[in-house]
């Protein structure tokens, strides 16, 4: 890798909720070029090589995917070409100038059906659409042969766009009463967490050298610690902020609650690789919680215990 100076970091999906982060955690480690969809379209295969050749980046870190899970059912093609070949095109660009390449992937290449965490090299089935054009991703830039990092993350909320967040305060705000599913665990995760966690590691490659990626290339898990239920979350959102008059919520199977797209039961996801290699340890996905609505809640409300 080059001096931060003279580095070049292309950042796609400047606009989704993870792409927005890594914006402003990416700063001081190269001068940021971050594309929205019309910029970089993962559609278009031939725009991203072109993009990449353009700007010739010593860096690529891709967020941009899509991320519609139930409409992907139908929408396979779609789903396949944004990601599972379009990062494969990046790859190939990336080792082509010599740059390296970080992506992100989900707890949807399993299918849920482990009694604990999964970790790195545990056995992929996923169970939809949306997790097999993910894993396609993954094998794609593995048999690339760039340096790269696969950061397999679950949950993801924040501020803005379009989340599980949102969408219960949202509710929570119109309804007396929401009815969650109880039956599927997981570890909500901050699109926060993720880029200072992402950003984290890649100042330790700058510090340590080109040997790093050769050591460090690979697929690793980052979501926040701890696990709970959608149901739990959603109570945590409303205890959290402290919703005056909140919502009743009512657990449920996952059976009440049809979808197109099958979720994984179990998406717990070990860190230890994290922690081995990176020195880095997740936060606990409430106390992230408690941050996130600290600092995002309307005028007027206040979030309890918020740090």
């Amino acid at each position: 890798m080059t001096n931060p100076d003279q580095r070049t970091i292309l950042l796609t999906g400047i606009n989704g909720q993870v792409g927005f982060e890594l914006a402003r955690s990416l700063q001081g480690l190269g001068r940021v070029v971050a594309l929205d969809r019309t910029g970089l379209d993962l559609g278009d295969l031939g725009q991203i090589r072109r993009v990449v050749r353009d700007l010739k980046p010593s860096l690529i870190v891709n967020p941009a995917a899509y991320t519609s899970v139930d409409k992907a059912e139908s929408d396979v093609e779609a789903a396949m070409r944004a990601n599972g070949e379009a990062p494969g095109v990046l790859a190939e660009e990336a080792k082509r100038l010599g740059a390296a390449l970080v992506h992100y992937s989900t707890d949807y290449v399993f299918d849920g059906a482990k009694d604990g965490a999964y970790v790195e090299d545990d056995a992929v089935n996923p169970q939809n659409i949306y997790g097999k054009s993910k894993l396609a991703g993954e094998q794609a830039i593995a048999a690339s042969g760039c340096d790269h990092l696969i950061f397999r993350t679950s949950w993801v909320y924040g501020t803005r766009g379009k989340n599980f967040l949102l969408t219960m305060l949202k509710l929570g705000a119109e309804r007396p009463e929401l009815r969650v599913v109880a039956d599927q665990i997981g570890a909500p995760t901050w699109s926060v967490t993720i880029a200072a966690l992402t950003a984290n590691v890649l100042s330790q490659s700058i510090v340590t050298g080109e040997d790093w990626w050769a050591a460090k290339s690979g697929v690793y898990h980052l979501t926040a610690a701890g696990s709970t239920s959608w149901h739990g979350f959603a109570q945590a959102i409303f205890d959290i902020a402290m919703v005056a008059s909140g919502p009743k919520v009512l657990p449920i199977p996952a059976g009440d609650y049809p979808v197109p797209a099958k979720r994984p039961a179990n998406s717990r996801m070990s860190h230890d690789k994290l922690a081995e290699h990176f020195s880095l340890r997740p936060p606990a996905w409430d106390e992230a919680l408690r941050i996130c609505l600290g600092g995002a809640l309307p005028v007027g409300k206040t979030a309890g215990g918020a740090l």
